[in-house]
């Protein structure tokens, strides 16, 4: 091939194009030639590749990689990232491979490019599970080097741009998915003019009706619009100049999807919208910030509660501002921010504003970066243990900027997402503060740990050694790094209970042979776990617990003799205390409780499952006759089963108020009450409640069973 055109700005095939000589035009301004030269070789590497790719518009495809690195251009980032973005999609949509570029263009860019490429390659279940694995990869690629989301976002927000080619349900799908992840992604890491951009355009491919009404209304609504910014801006500027302050001050309006998202979140029409109108004042320091907040309240009247200090508490992705609303000409809304000069260009470009190339490479620098860096390393915390889905999850909840500010004893200020509680408090401090905590204090108040956390109050844990988390935890956990704590412990838990219970269930088993896990020796156990191709003998116990492995089944491979038969006095049952935790569990169906006749079933993924004996699932389940285990009951330790009776009662005003009385008298707990049938004169009740054993759930059905408006009473069962 003839580079000579493409150096040249030509495209192969002999078409002209601006993308690349505005792009190279550009980089002149601020990269040395030598950087320069080598995106203009990325450029000629990434056209031959390309070559005979065309998009959905028919442009060559080449022009998309192309318009992507001037975005970037724009932000002023360096050539690694530039390259990258020219040859963002070589190794998805060419036969390129990583190493290829690696040996070309360098293992930095090489790692950056393989960083935003798709997992196409992989098959998934379906597609949802395909976006959330990408994801991930591209998020734990960014806690690498942070630039691999500079370049998908620049990519996303070319898409964006060209989005109207696309299908209705493609097109929406996409438009959904800027909203959601990415344009709250531009706003953590300070892009601001990112980020306004993507929600523009998002807002307008997902919703185009209400984006044109939206639009017309706001034109009509503002008339005069400019004239009337135009006024305001040149009192402040009056009382800037009186005072001696320098500075700038620019009118602007708000953007419309930001206009939109609050009316749906305030239930309010356009008419009673405040702040439409924005004015931001530049000056040139943060001492200088607050001295014009008090000119400009006393132009202005400023309205109570709407005053936010972001220069003394910033934002999480490091933005300072004053925000002020005050009472403009005729009663109308004006909002007004003020900031430093380095402020601003934080506020505009974020962590794209402390971008410093160094001899050895490139990095970002500036508390700006610091911030990104903590969120990105939480990341690898919340992917531990769970799957791809619940990993996107856990970051769309972190995304979302709503934030509540708390402090520590020690005065050391936390930002949280609104409704984080104690515990979520506890887990941002460190993980193992989280699983050991046992108390909280707010204000030098003891409070439940649930608590959900208000803006400014401080906040202390208690824990004590030997603590654990509680999973119950789960159901009011609000940011994503303390639900994976959770889960990951749970599935710690899980598995130790597994081997243990594995163990248990084997040596059951081997009883029937009249051996123990005590007389099969070291050999035995190894050569039979090789056999099943497992890592070791705590594996084979935990697929047992689990009931993916059968120890009956087991039991006889550990014999020395394959065709030994059981000896069948030497058995005994499984003696359940019901303490097991997270692998006995206990069926709704019939509901057993200590004392009752049982069996127990063994089910994959949930361990041991009890039945009562006269269970009308056993039918069904006796097909599998292997799973099933003699289990007998310990004694409970105090702890109380779920039971469920039912009652045919009469129909008279308050006879549920004695009925759920009479149980309470016997010191009984009820869970539920439901109405199953009802005529004219009587009516069928299920309750579910909390019980010891048969002795007590006895007394509860005497009791109830004394009552005149009771008509029948007796254990439900499947």
């Amino acid at each position: 091939m003839d580079y000579a055109s493409s150096i040249l700005g030509f495209l192969p095939g002999g078409r002209r194009t601006t993308g690349i000589s505005q792009l190279l035009d550009k980089l002149e301004a601020y990269l040395s030639p030598p950087q320069v030269e080598r995106v203009r070789e990325a450029y000629e590497f990434g056209a031959e590749r390309h070559q005979g790719q065309k998009r959905i518009s028919g442009e060559p495809y080449i022009t998309h990689p192309v318009a992507v690195a001037d975005i970037l251009a724009d932000l002023k980032l360096d050539a690694d990232t530039l390259v990258a973005a020219i040859l963002h999609d070589v190794i998805e949509d060419t036969p390129t491979a990583k190493a290829e570029i690696a040996s070309i263009f360098g293992q930095v860019v090489a790692e950056l490019v393989d960083g935003v490429s798709k997992l196409d390659q992989i098959q998934f279940k379906n597609r949802e599970e395909a976006q959330a694995e990408s994801f991930r990869k591209m998020l734990l690629a960014m806690v690498r080097d942070i630039r691999v989301i500079m370049v998908k976002l620049a990519d996303r927000m070319h898409n964006m741009r060209t989005l109207g080619v696309m299908p209705p349900v493609k097109r929406r799908r996409i438009a959904r998915e800027t909203l959601e992840i990415y344009a709250p992604i531009a706003e953590r890491l300070g892009l601001y003019t990112v980020k306004l951009e993507l929600e523009d355009l998002g807002f307008r491919s997902l919703y185009p009706v209400r984006y044109k009404v939206l639009e017309r209304e706001l034109k009509r609504a503002r008339g005069n619009q400019k004239e009337f910014i135009g006024k305001i801006a040149e009192t402040f500027k009056g009382a800037l100049k009186k005072a001696g302050l320098g500075g700038t001050v620019e009118g602007r309006e708000k953007h419309l999807y930001s206009i939109y998202r609050k009316m749906k979140k305030k239930g309010i029409s356009l008419n009673e919208m405040v702040d439409v109108y924005g004015f931001r004042i530049i000056v040139d320091d943060a001492d200088t910030c607050y001295r014009a907040l008090g000119l400009v309240h006393g132009v202005y009247k400023p309205m109570p509660g709407r005053f936010k200090d972001y220069i003394a508490i910033p934002r999480v992705n490091g933005y300072q501002s004053l925000h002020t609303t005050l009472f403009g000409p005729n009663g109308i809304p004006i909002e007004v921010q003020i900031r430093s000069e380095p402020m601003h260009r934080v506020a505009e470009s974020g962590i794209a504003a402390h971008w410093k190339y160094k001899s050895g490479g490139d990095a970002f620098g500036g508390v700006e970066h610091d911030r990104a860096r903590e969120w990105l390393a939480s990341l690898v915390q919340i992917q531990e243990g769970g799957s791809s889905e619940e990993f996107l999850e856990s970051v769309k909840v972190d995304l979302f900027p709503d934030k509540v500010y708390v402090f520590t004893p020690k005065g050391k200020i936390l930002r949280l997402p609104s409704g984080a509680t104690a515990v979520d408090f506890a887990y941002a401090i460190h993980t193992d503060v989280g699983n050991r905590c046992v108390a909280a204090k707010v204000d030098r108040r003891l409070v439940p740990l649930r608590t959900t956390l208000r803006n400014g109050q401080t906040v202390e844990i208690i824990t004590a050694k030997g603590a654990t988390p509680n999973p119950a935890w789960s159901s009011f956990l609000v940011t994503a790094k303390a639900r994976a704590a959770i889960r990951q412990y749970l599935k710690n838990m899980k598995r130790g209970e597994a081997v243990e219970l594995g163990r248990r269930l084997l040596n059951v088993a081997l009883e029937e042979f009249s051996s123990s896990l005590k007389k099969v020796s070291a050999a035995e156990l190894g050569a039979a776990v090789k056999e099943l191709n497992l890592k070791d003998a705590d594996e084979l116990y935990e697929k047992i617990g689990l009931g993916e492995r059968l120890a009956p089944l087991v039991a006889r491979r550990l014999q020395p003799s394959r065709g030994e038969q059981p000896a069948h006095a030497a058995g005994g049952p499984l003696m359940i205390a019901g303490t097991e935790g997270l692998l006995v569990s206990y069926a709704h169906c019939c509901f057993p409780i200590p004392n009752d006749p049982i069996m127990a079933y063994l089910s994959a993924g949930r361990g041991v499952v009890i039945h009562r004996q006269n269970c009308g699932n056993l039918a069904e389940f006796r097909k599998q006759p292997e799973k099933w285990l003699s289990v007998a009951w310990e004694a409970p330790h105090g702890r109380t089963f779920a039971s469920e009776i039912q009652l045919e009662i009469n129909n008279r005003v308050g006879v549920l108020a004695a009925v759920a009385s009479s149980v309470a008298d016997t010191g009984t707990n009820i869970d539920q009450v439901s109405l199953e049938e009802r005529d004219v004169n009587s009516s069928a009740l299920r309750i579910q409640m909390q019980v010891r054993d048969r002795k007590h759930l006895a007394r509860v059905i005497r009791t109830i069973r004394r009552m005149p408006d009771v008509q029948r009473v007796f254990r439900t069962l499947a």
